[in-house]
């Protein structure tokens, strides 16, 4: 079991007050709060290590390198990749499928061919794909949804042609907090020889992940979404695939040798690291990861299922609320009869609890629940009931206030 009160003392933030009132903040799956040992890091860095990474030859350098790709081997054995070269440092999940858009689609896609996404993602996962099609002169195919607010699979089945070249999809929903069967999803498009991108944003957080297990050919994430700085995330490839594909950006680090008439690419991973990264961000990084290992990610994960349980109890017991399909993360999306939902988030956040309001990045999937948008609520380990049950008076206050 969890202590959570002594969970919470170590995030800085929570003791905030908004509007002379204690913060309930449940706005996770849009960021996660850092605990003092992540905050302390990237402090420490700048103290006494801060210098340009694979650069230089002296002390400084050669152990802000080596701090970075120990970093580099947690996130490996934190997803079960085999290699630490198959690691790639992004700028957070959106760079990542970026970086596969364009490389993937630079390599192997052709005019006519097809990639499949479905209606549950978040832009992220649905624009760089769009800009590739525009490029290309590829075809984009989505994966509806069932009534009960699940990806309709055999439909998904039904959509492979012989042109089709890439699925993408989302391990969970950011809006609908459902779990998509991403490991039948692989199956399925392995069957047909057609690798599979995980966007794992809303799943590293709360589930532990094996790539290997789940055989993904990419899985990405964020950095903030985990407890870690923003600015920094994960894109996992295959080796197979991350050495085929061309690089994503040119510059520093991403070369073995430059000359005028031509230029040759350095090995896995730096490959596709063009630059200075953030290597304070990614040492946070490790950081993060090897807290969340010292709670363990089931405890961690049995703890949000709970409150999300919770929560959703509560809410039906309010009349007029209206959840949207049947959440098995840590994220319920609802409505409280008509008020809008910018109304109800507003009246929420003079309460002093933040919750996300709106179409959450995932237009879409908003236009096909047929709804101007909804309120989130989303948690992490430092979340109580004790916060839920704020969070459940304030419901009632704004319907009340709105009746």
């Amino acid at each position: 079991m969890l202590d959570i009160e002594k969970i919470r003392k170590e995030f800085p933030i929570l003791e905030t007050r908004v509007y002379n009132k204690p913060l309930v903040y449940l706005d996770n799956a849009a960021t996660t709060q850092k605990p003092k040992c992540v905050i302390d890091a990237i402090s420490d860095v700048y103290a006494t290590i801060n210098s340009n990474v694979h650069r230089g030859i002296h002390h400084l350098s050669q152990a802000a390198t080596a701090a970075m790709e120990h970093s580099r081997d947690i996130v490996r054995r934190f997803i079960g990749a085999e290699h630490s070269h198959e690691i790639i440092f992004t700028r957070g999940t959106t760079e990542s499928i970026n970086l596969v858009a364009s490389s993937f689609g630079e390599t192997f896609l052709r005019k006519g061919d097809e990639i499949i996404v479905s209606v549950m993602e978040h832009h992220s996962n649905i624009v760089p794909w769009q800009l590739l099609c525009e490029r290309k002169g590829v075809r984009l195919r989505v994966i509806p949804m069932t009534e009960r607010c699940t990806l309709d699979i055999e439909k998904f089945r039904a959509m492979f042609t012989g042109r089709t070249r890439l699925v993408s999809v989302a391990h969970v929903s950011n809006v609908l907090g459902v779990t998509n069967p991403v490991k039948e999803i692989i199956e399925i498009a392995h069957g047909r020889d057609v690798p599979v991108l995980i966007d794992g944003a809303q799943s590293i957080p709360h589930t532990s992940i094996d790539v290997r297990e789940l055989d993904a050919d990419f899985f990405v994430f964020s950095g903030h979404k985990i407890y870690a700085p923003t600015g920094v995330g994960v894109l996992y490839g295959k080796e197979k695939w991350l050495n085929a594909m061309q690089p994503y950006h040119g510059g520093g680090e991403m070369i073995k040798s430059v000359r005028f008439e031509n230029t040759t690419f350095n090995e896995l991973p730096y490959k596709f690291e063009a630059g200075t990264p953030d290597y304070t961000g990614i040492i946070a990084l490790g950081t993060a990861l090897e807290w969340v290992n010292s709670l363990g990610i089931a405890n961690i994960a049995a703890h949000e299922h709970a409150l999300t349980k919770y929560a959703i109890k509560r809410l039906r017991e309010i009349p007029g609320v209206r959840i949207f399909g049947e959440p098995d993360g840590a994220a319920v999306s609802f409505l409280t009869g008509e008020i809008h939902p910018s109304d109800t988030g507003t009246i929420l956040d003079h309460l002093g609890i933040a919750v996300r309001t709106g179409h959450h990045c995932a237009q879409p999937l908003i236009e096909a629940l047929k709804v101007p948008g909804t309120v989130r609520a989303s948690f992490a380990v430092y979340n109580t009931r004790e916060e839920i049950d704020a969070f459940i008076k304030g419901i009632e206050r704004s319907i009340k206030m709105f009746s």
